[in-house]
């Protein structure tokens, strides 16, 4: 039985795992850690979970927090707190899972670069760690994560985009100049925390664009699509909130080489995603929306080119909570023990 801890678990990330981990059969929740809601039942922040979840929840500097028996330590945690959590976590035998951006760049000059994009202090808090950190995108390192301690999960915007667009960059089916991820995403990828912009007046029948430059998924996204590509990635990413609770649906669009055809693009997708259990093609018209990927682990890509316009385009649809946190962190955590890669995440979208 593999023993958790969770770091951050009354936010949206945190309940969302917990969810999840209610369902394994191979794991238990040992520990509980958040600043907010010290000393009260899990259950009594989210009633929800009453009968479900009742354990406490633990301050991150208290004996019992650091003391629990635990093989891994989840940060479902902002920017900055990871790195600070991780060296103990580490000390203490546990592997980490980090939620944000702290170790999705293993080393000190990507790191940099990336704090420095989105206006964070650049200096790593723990350095040393960064060089043996993972990229935790299951599908496209596996063998990696497998053997890792510490393991950056992907952004939810990035998990669309870089599935979505994975098979068509690296079988050069899509030209790399000019590439625009259009991306829309539900409330809930906000977190939380309020703020004026997510109150119901101001988010109910409104959609916005936001962070149309410096968005902290950027540069994850082109590392990835470079790396498939063998050669460097620039793209245009438009990022959007609508008046909905959770999901995300991203637009790619790019240009279509010269002799490149519908049916061989969704035969390369059929082809690369073969025997993945969480993704799945589509050709167009078949019909798919956020609502065929809610709740699940499974993201959706259609494949739908514009041949008239030489226009290449996929819709991606994951679940912002799920295939793009919780779930694609539970994944990782599967593989990092062994266990099979579905456990904990065999379910059926929920609908409607």
């Amino acid at each position: 039985m593999v023993r958790v801890k969770l770091i951050g678990a009354g936010g949206y990330g945190g309940i969302g795992l917990v969810e999840l981990l209610l369902r394994h059969p191979a794991a238990e929740l040992a520990a509980l850690v958040d600043v907010q809601g010290v000393g009260t039942k899990l259950s009594d922040m989210w009633p929800y979970l009453r009968g479900y979840c009742d354990l406490p929840i633990l301050a991150p500097d208290s004996d019992e927090a650091r003391s629990v028996e635990a093989d891994v330590a989840f940060c479902a945690t902002p920017d900055g707190v990871g790195q600070v959590s991780a060296p103990a976590e580490l000390a203490a035998g546990r592997k980490v899972i980090d939620y944000s951006g702290d170790f999705r760049f293993n080393s000190v000059e990507l790191y940099r670069d990336y704090a420095t994009r989105i206006g964070r202090d650049p200096q790593h808090k723990a350095p040393e760690l960064l060089l043996e950190s993972v990229y935790g995108l299951t599908e496209l390192h596996r063998d990696a994560i497998r053997g890792a301690r510490i393991v950056g999960n992907p952004g939810c915007f990035a998990m669309s985009c870089i599935c979505g667009l994975w098979p068509a960059v690296k079988n050069g089916l899509v030209e790399l100049a000019g590439l625009c991820c259009d991306c829309k995403t539900g409330v809930s990828g906000a977190g939380k925390k309020p703020a004026p912009g997510q109150h119901y007046p101001e988010r109910y029948d409104n959609s916005n664009a936001y962070r149309l430059t410096g968005h902290q998924h950027v540069m994850e996204i082109e590392r990835e699509l470079g790396r498939l590509a063998g050669k460097a990635v620039r793209l245009t990413f438009t990022p959007q909130v609508v008046p909905m609770v959770r999901g995300i649906l991203s637009t790619l669009y790019g240009r279509l080489p010269e002799g490149v055809t519908h049916r061989a693009i969704l035969e390369a997708y059929r082809d690369t995603f073969a025997g993945e259990p969480f993704l799945e093609v589509r050709d167009f018209p078949e019909p798919a929306g956020t609502s065929d990927v809610r709740g699940s682990n499974r993201l959706i890509a259609t494949v739908a080119t514009d041949e008239r316009t030489g226009t290449f385009r996929v819709v991606s649809h994951v679940d912002n909570l799920v295939k793009g946190q919780a779930g694609s962190a539970l994944q990782n955590m599967n593989v990092m023990f062994g266990l099979p890669e579905t456990m904990g995440l065999d379910l059926p979208p929920q609908h409607p």
